[in-house]
């Protein structure tokens, strides 16, 4: 064989390879994307797979090779990022499936050969603990915005990174309403948040404290930085709540005692942003269901005023009024 069809394979072979596909998929993908999860599915492959199946042509690629590579990420007991890998080398198949690049997806005979960790739900709040953390929440005596943050987050359901990183101008406060961009979404899609007349206090106390900076929670060090992930988590624990809810759980608790009520069951999901993948794809309306969730969270901010004062305890079925 000629050097120059030697360099030609070697050529075609760096053309077809895994790590070039890959690279190929990932830049149609990324569009569907939040820049933070484009950035992570590429490290991903970058770290775990391109060390191991990177250079090999696609069409070589076998079921045993793909194992081999997850078992080394499972071996460190990361058995989600594992289970995530496969996911995407079988969506990297199937894409070189469907431009004619092979015929057939090896990831695809992989199904179920992980281990899989037992799921655990967040610790979350029942309907008789809540007048108990309100009150403890109320005498906090630590941090007034983390206290603040956490009340915040109660009344609005929306994901601790989505508060942290809230910025001032996100928010209009004559209109009660808090617009998230697309790009601190989970699903990609701008989240409109009604804002109870009781959130919009919380706000209103907080601009003294934080209008300097564009953040609405900046961290202690850096107003150009939000405040730490588990600044809200550790102050739970401080409360006494480290076995018995998380900050996360808080969502659940608002979901659960919203369904007893009679609300909607799609408006809560839309208020928690729980958007179905088909709806992502389309050009969903994000404001399906404002008007709806509007009464709805202003009733949840009423219902848990009542429960500071069990005397006007709002009724439990005021979602079907």
């Amino acid at each position: 064989m000629s050097k120059r069809v030697k360099q030609r394979e070697t050529c075609n072979q760096l053309k077809n390879s895994f790590e070039t596909i890959t690279r190929e998929w990932h830049e149609k993908q990324k569009g569907a994307w939040t820049e933070h999860h484009a950035e992570r599915v590429l490290r991903c492959m970058k770290n775990e797979v391109f060390p191991d199946i990177g250079n090999i042509p696609l069409s070589e690629v076998t079921a045993p090779q793909i194992l081999a590579m997850l078992k080394k990420i499972e071996s460190r007991d990361a058995l989600e990022l594992a289970s995530r890998t496969l996911q995407r080398c079988n969506a990297i198949f199937r894409y070189a499936v469907q431009t004619g690049r092979v015929q057939h997806n090896p990831a695809a005979d992989l199904k179920g050969v992980l281990k899989t960790r037992k799921v655990k739900h967040r610790a979350a709040l029942s309907r008789a603990d809540l007048p108990e953390f309100l009150n403890n929440l109320d005498t906090y005596k630590g941090n007034l915005i983390t206290q603040l943050a956490l009340k915040l987050i109660l009344l609005t359901f929306v994901r601790t990174r989505e508060l942290r990183e809230a910025k001032w101008k996100e928010f209009d406060l004559d209109r009660a309403e808090w617009r998230v961009p697309a790009e601190r979404m989970k699903m990609g899609v701008e989240h409109i948040v009604p804002l109870s007349s009781q959130a919009v206090n919380i706000l209103q106390q907080l601009k003294p404290l934080t209008g300097k900076s564009e953040l609405v929670f900046p961290g202690e060090r850096s107003l150009k930085k939000p405040v730490s992930e588990n600044t809200m988590l550790y102050a739970m624990y401080r409360m006494g709540y480290h076995k018995r809810a998380t900050v996360h759980g808080l969502r659940a608790t608002a979901s659960t005692i919203l369904n007893e009520s009679g609300f909607n069951p799609d408006a809560i999901e839309r208020q928690l942003a729980h958007i179905p993948k088909d709806e992502v794809r389309a050009a969903y309306h994000r404001a399906k269901y404002l008007e709806e969730r509007r009464h709805m969270m202003q009733w949840w901010a009423d219902f848990l005023d009542g429960l500071r004062d069990k005397e006007n305890v709002v009724p439990i079925m005021a979602g079907k009024s």
